[in-house]
């Protein structure tokens, strides 16, 4: 990145107060405008963030054939007009990982699909064998070489899939291959997360026959190809987003209201606040947050929903930088997730990282200074880390950021913390 790229300068701030506003969950839109490839029609989805990866998605659903315009702010408009073609060109997958998941869909109401190997953040290997072992249960033929995946099938048939681990993109891109499949499709071992969730949701509202939502075995009974049909549907909150604001307070001292947050899909990382000394008030809006007093050290151990997410890591790690105490933290899921602690490092955090392990050492203060976002939440833990930074903390590279978050900057600062976008 150069020099003029963007950056975030963040100055230790006083105590928070007012509200901020949760968006819509990167990890659910990006998946539910894939699933649009499913049947003809206009879609309309609100609640949508204005994020990067949102403009991604729908400039590589441009490049196959679905337009798509903005409505409002948060208001999204797709129309699949019929007219796809089922390969999805190189530069418009390198972006996002979301990308994969338009195989499910194109395979499956299309008969194939092609697409290169997909982008996104580099935290570690994301091997896609699931995908592919799933989707050769259903009678798929995929084919894979260094340059891209092609996938093809006259017609996918139902069958018994039990997942080695609960894999979200394995999971989606099943479900909506299943949704055509002749018969019925058992997916065991699904993932559950909120995100998956609601697909699942919009799926139905289509006409696919979904059943289990919510649980590890998910039953999927095959629709007549070309009979779903397209809906209006709003996007679930963002809970990392929301925990993003959360570990804000924490960080800062402060009261203040997280609108929109589901604490219903963030009862493993609340209970994880309140242990650190985070007051935390479920309210008919969201949740209300509160902390005063420096936060007490724990250990924690990533889990599949619905135990701690790896996206929740970051800001739990930042958080345990200036703890009293010291905090073990595991992580069971992506081995590569700790490249951002060496940026931690550069202020002032005493952490020791070894294999899936890190050893968390509270210090006083953290100390301002310049480091890199590696990926989305990692770059959004070092803004917040910077409020309990003494001096000013420059975050480069925060076009990472920018995929996940819309305005991160502006509602921080509108609940007076001192960042700006430079």
């Amino acid at each position: 990145m150069g020099f003029d790229s963007p950056r975030i300068v963040v100055r230790r701030s006083g105590p928070l107060g007012g509200f901020v506003h949760v968006s819509g969950a990167k990890n659910s839109v990006l998946k539910l405008m894939a699933a649009t490839l499913l049947a003809e029609g206009d879609y309309v989805f609100t609640n949508v963030p204005a994020i990067t990866d949102v403009h991604t998605m729908a400039d590589m659903l441009g490049a196959l054939g679905i337009r798509s315009g903005w409505l409002g702010p948060h208001e999204l408009h797709l129309h699949n007009g019929g007219n796809v073609v089922p390969v999805v060109p190189f530069e418009k997958v390198d972006k996002i990982r979301a990308s994969l998941n338009v195989l499910g869909p194109l395979l499956s109401h299309y008969g194939q699909a092609r697409i290169n190997w997909p982008g996104g953040d580099d935290f570690g290997g994301r091997p896609i064998d699931l995908h592919v072992s799933g989707l050769e249960k259903m009678g798929a033929t995929v084919e894979q070489n260094l340059y891209d995946i092609y996938a093809y099938a006259d017609q996918l048939r139902g069958a018994e899939v039990e997942l080695a681990i609960p894999s979200v993109g394995a999971t989606e891109n099943l479900l909506t291959a299943a949704v055509y499949a002749r018969g019925t499709t058992v997916i065991d071992n699904a993932a559950r997360e909120p995100e998956v969730q609601d697909l699942c949701r919009m799926l139905i509202a289509m006409g696919a026959d979904v059943q289990g939502v919510g649980s590890s075995r998910l039953v999927v009974h095959g629709v007549p190809r070309g009979s779903l049909r397209a809906v209006r549907h709003a996007v679930v909150t963002d809970r990392v987003q929301a925990a993003t604001y959360v570990a804000a307070v924490a960080v800062a001292g402060g009261d203040v209201q997280v609108r929109g947050a589901r604490p219903e899909h963030m009862e493993s990382v609340i209970n994880c606040y309140a242990r650190m000394g985070v007051s935390i008030t479920p309210q008919r809006d969201g949740l209300r947050v509160a902390c005063q007093e420096r936060l007490r050290a724990i250990d924690f151990t990533t889990e599949p929903y619905p135990g701690i997410a790896t996206d929740y890591k970051p800001l739990l790690v930042a958080m345990l930088s200036i703890s009293r105490g010291t905090g073990h933290v595991v992580e069971t899921l992506f081995p590569g997730r700790f490249r951002y602690i060496e940026e931690l490092r550069r202020l002032g955090a005493s952490i020791v990282a070894e294999g899936a392990t890190a050893t968390v050492r509270g210090v006083e203060s953290l100390v301002g200074a310049h480091v890199t976002a590696p990926d989305i939440r990692a770059g959004a833990a070092l803004v917040v880390a910077g409020l309990a930074a003494e001096g000013e903390t420059v975050v480069s590279a925060v076009h990472h950021v920018d995929r996940g978050y819309d305005d991160l900057v502006g509602r921080l600062s509108g609940l007076g913390a001192d960042v700006t976008r430079a």
